[in-house]
This record gives structure tokens, C-alpha cells and sequence, in this order.
């Protein structure tokens, strides 16, 4: 993506339209243009030069948006830091990487001074909302040279290195072109057919994700409205929708869960809504059903993505029947199901998801060992995703090939499980996970968050689920909660879950 020449057409062509709204304040493309542009001047005026990394470590704030744009501007290297992270996995990945600058916002327990002695590559830290004697306040860029950068950025160099996991120990960066970051508006123009009318709401989704980034790349290639939430709250989400007129959003099934718990959700007029997009985990389509009664002039739509393939990639057809897919790939990606020797898999049969094309990503930073184990030498990408074509050539998931359980010699997929205990009426979440057992190997264990003012008869629950499930499929042990940990990005946080038991 030619993001310096983008920013540049939509300053011209749409100099006083809204490109973005943050808090109720309104943001126009020149705005755009004239902050985005000094950020990337100042950059390099401090010796930032294109291939070198800029570390950003924001909640979603105006300056993310500048400071991203910035970076791409000058061919940088944006590393996102989400804004949940602790102070010594910053360190870590910043020096994993030898990001040269820093921009980043007042946070209890960080120690600016700290990182700056631990960080040996870091120039420049740079720190937003509020002056810090010592380091570069971010308001004051804004007085910089606003011209266009004159700086020559090829499309085949990196431009971002995206952390999807890893602790202080082993952390794992996936690298990203300037040609990848094409690839999301692409295909969510493809699928959904975006125009500068639309106006699409993050949902909190953090920018630190590709899921988040994909937002402002969609505001700057259709010069559409982009409606900034710093966190996802429900209600919130709701009014958004209804104030602004919100046409696109994509968010997790968490999410819809929390909307569909509130008491005053259909109350709301979300007549406005085009598209209504789940994304990053498996997806009930009785809950998506649920939601459509409230929104039922919008398409609602399963789509799916990796860090590791620039996501989004595909999506279900516009087909209430066939919601719980994730669709056919296609455009600019083929993908194949194999079982464990690489061999393609017959219909109905579950094996590994691979997939190819130009959205798979460079490799992770630095770990070319780990990047050979999941990328092939004739370029298909292990996606560890398991599935199943159907006889129209859709496919649909059953699991993570890391979330699968063998009871006894049986395979168990978690998200299966969890589909049939969320049927229960008076279930409201719930996370299946395998835990060790002496006779079986593992036996599935599922968290259980009621709802509220419900309590759930144990037996009449596991009758329910004969009627749904294969008995060793059913949970060996269940676990009552009054909520279940979260990611970021609204994902359940199985990790957490298994550390706990």
C-alpha cells in the first residue's frame, strides 16, 4: 500500500470530511495529512530512517492513528504494542526487534526512565497526553514540517512486525510488506463492497492487532468514516451505532454475547447497519441469529484471518444456512485441508487448514527455525486451524488444532463442546478446556458463566447434553464462574484458564 500517496488523494479530494471521530471530536483528511505527515518528519529528522522500527504503545487515541500513518509514511517499521501489556514484555520485544523510537502514553507502573536504560536501540521516546521532563511530548511534533516526506518506500520492505504471542522468553513477530497491507481492503471490498459513504466502528478492537490496523487502512483506501471506541463497552457500541450511523462493523463472539445480554439492546435503532461481521474464534450462528432479529435489514457474515495472513481472508456466504462457515477462498488465496502427512483430506472429513497466497506473511522476525515449521518450502502456511469442506466447497471449522483433547484415543474439539453447553438457556458463556487424567490422558473441564439471577442444576445440564454430545465428549468436571478472562481483543483466554487449574 502506497499509504504516503493515499493520505496525500484523500487530503485533496476530501479536504473538510470527517475521517475519523474520537470522543465526539472530529478529525477531517487535511487533519489527517497535516498531523500524520509531521509525525513522519519529525521521525526522520531524528534519524529515523525507512527499514528502522518504531515501537507504538497506545490504547486507541487520535495520536495512534497519526503516529501509525506517520511511520508508513517514511517506510518505517511500525511494531504495535498493545496497550495491555506489562512494562517488562515491552522491554522484551523492543529490544527483540531494536526498535530505534518509542511513542507511548502516561500508564501506572510505567517507568519511562526504565525503559530507556534497559532499551540500548532506542533514539527517542516520545509520550503523549501529558509532559514528562526528559522525553519528546507529542503535541509539540504537531508544529513540525507537515510537507510530504520525501522518501522513496519500496512495497516488498517491511512494514509492520505484529507480536501474536510470546513472553519475556520467546516472543513471536509476524512480519508484514507495505504490499500486505493492501490485502484487508482488498478483500473486504471483495466480499462486502466498501464506498466513502460507509462508516465503520472499531468496537475497541485495539490497532495493536491486524484486526484494529485493518480499520484505518479501510478509512484511508475508501476515504471512508472510522468511529474510534478506546474500549468495548456494550451499551456504548450500541449508542455508536444508532448516533453515527454505523454501516460496517467486525467484532468477536464475546462481544455479541455482552449486547445480547443487555436488557435495553433492542431498544435501539440500527437500521443504518450494512454488514455485521464476526470474527477471531469460532462462532455460534445462533447467537449472530439472535443478534440479526434486532438488525435484520444488515447481512450478517462469518469471516476469517490470521496475523500470519494480513486477515480478513474470506468470509461465509450472505446464506443464514450456511452462517457457521467461513466461506470458499479465492481471491488472491487458495487453501487445501490435509491430515497429518500433508495429504489432502476427502468431504467431510476434518484435517488442517493451509492456505496460499500473496496475504501469507514474510515470516516471523528473527525465528526462521520456527518460521520453516509452519511455512512450507512451495509456500503453504499451516494455518493449525482444523476443518472440513462440504460438498458446495465451503468450509467450516471445528477447533484449533491446539484446542483438540484425546479422551482415551478420541478426538475432542473444544469449540464443538462449548457450541452444545451454550445451547443450555441458561448458560451465558463458556470456555472448554482438556485437563489431565490418570485413566483417559485428558478429559474436557468447561468454565461455566451463568446467567445472571440463574442458578444451573448440574444433572439437568449433563441430560442436556446426551442429547447433543458423545459421552466422552461431555466434561468431566464443570466449573461455575462469574466470568471468564479476556484478551484484548475480547478472545476467552484459555492460557490463563489452564494456568489457573
Amino acid at each position: 500500500m502506497k499509504v504516503r500517496d493515499l493520505i496525500l488523494k484523500n487530503a485533496l479530494k476530501y479536504k473538510g470530511k470527517t475521517a475519523f471521530i474520537f470522543e465526539d471530536r472530529h478529525f477531517s483528511f487535511s487533519q489527517l495529512q497535516k498531523f500524520s505527515f509531521s509525525v513522519a518528519n519529525y521521525l526522520f529528522k531524528r534519524g529515523i530512517k525507512k527499514d528502522e522500527k518504531v515501537a507504538i504503545y497506545l490504547s486507541n487515541i487520535e495520536e495512534a492513528i497519526f503516529s501509525y500513518l506517520g511511520v508508513f509514511s517514511i517506510g518505517g517499521g511500525l511494531v504495535p504494542l498493545d496497550f495491555m501489556l506489562t512494562q517488562e514484555e515491552i522491554i522484551n520485544f523492543i529490544n527483540h526487534c531494536e526498535a530505534k523510537a518509542l511513542i507511548t502514553q502516561p500508564k501506572k507502573d510505567l517507568n519511562l526512565e526504565n525503559i530507556k536504560s534497559k532499551c540500548p536501540s532506542l533514539k527517542e521516546i516520545i509520550i503523549c497526553k501529558e509532559k514528562i521532563g526528559g522525553f519528546t511530548f507529542f503535541d509539540d511534533i504537531f508544529n513540525f514540517d507537515d510537507n510530504e516526506p520525501e522518501v522513496e518506500v519500496n512495497q516488498e520492505q517491511l512494514s509492520s512486525i505484529f507480536y501474536t504471542s510470546g513472553t519475556t522468553g520467546h516472543p513471536k513477530g509476524v512480519m508484514l510488506t507495505y504490499k500486505h497491507l493492501d490485502n484487508p481492503p482488498e478483500v473486504i471490498n471483495h466480499f462486502l463492497g466498501v464506498t466513502e459513504k460507509d462508516i465503520f466502528l472499531t468496537g475497541g478492537v485495539p490497532f495493536s492487532h491486524i484486526g484494529g490496523l485493518d480499520y484505518i487502512l479501510l478509512m484511508l483506501k475508501f476515504a471512508s468514516k472510522l468511529i474510534i471506541m478506546e474500549r468495548f463497552h456494550p451499551l456504548e457500541f450500541l449508542k455508536n451505532i444508532q448516533n453515527y450511523q454505523v454501516t460496517i462493523f467486525c467484532i468477536v463472539p464475546a462481544m455479541y454475547t455482552a449486547i445480547l445480554y443487555l436488557k435495553e439492546y433492542e431498544k435501539f435503532n440500527l437500521s443504518s447497519l450494512r454488514y455485521a461481521v464476526v470474527f477471531g474464534a469460532p462462532s455460534s450462528p445462533l447467537l449472530l441469529q439472535r443478534f440479526h432479529k434486532i438488525c435484520p435489514q444488515a447481512v450478517l457474515l462469518n469471516g476469517w484471518g490470521m496475523t500470519e495472513t494480513a486477515a480478513p481472508n474470506t468470509f461465509s456466504p450472505p446464506d443464514e444456512t450456511k452462517l457457521n462457515s467461513i466461506g470458499k477462498f479465492g481471491f488472491n488465496m487458495q487453501a487445501k485441508i490435509v491430515d497429518d502427512f500433508g495429504n489432502p483430506v476427502l468431504v467431510r472429513e476434518k484435517g488442517e487448514l493451509w492456505v496460499k497466497g500473496d496475504a501469507v506473511m514474510a515470516g516471523y522476525f528473527k525465528e526462521p527455525e520456527l518460521t520453516k515449521e509452519v511455512l512450507t518450502e512451495d509456500g503453504w502456511l499451516k494455518t493449525g486451524d482444523m476443518a472440513y469442506f462440504d460438498e458446495d466447497g465451503y468450509i467450516y471449522l471445528v477447533g484449533r488444532k491446539k484446542d483438540m483433547i484425546k479422551v482415551a484415543g478420541e478426538i475432542v474439539f473444544c469449540a464443538e463442546v462449548e457450541e452444545k453447553i451454550s445451547l443450555y438457556p441458561k448458560v451465558k458463556e463458556v470456555a472448554v478446556i482438556g485437563v489431565s487424567d490418570n485413566l483417559r490422558g485428558e478429559v474436557p473441564k468447561a468454565f461455566i458463566v451463568p446467567k445472571e439471577t440463574t442458578t444451573i442444576d448440574l444433572q439437568h445440564l449433563k441430560d442436556f447434553l446426551q442429547k447433543h454430545l458423545a459421552h466422552f465428549k461431555i466434561p468431566y468436571y464443570f466449573e461455575f464462574v462469574s466470568e471468564l478472562p479476556k484478551n484484548r481483543v475480547g478472545k476467552i483466554d484459555k492460557t490463563k484458564l489452564k494456568s489457573e487449574v
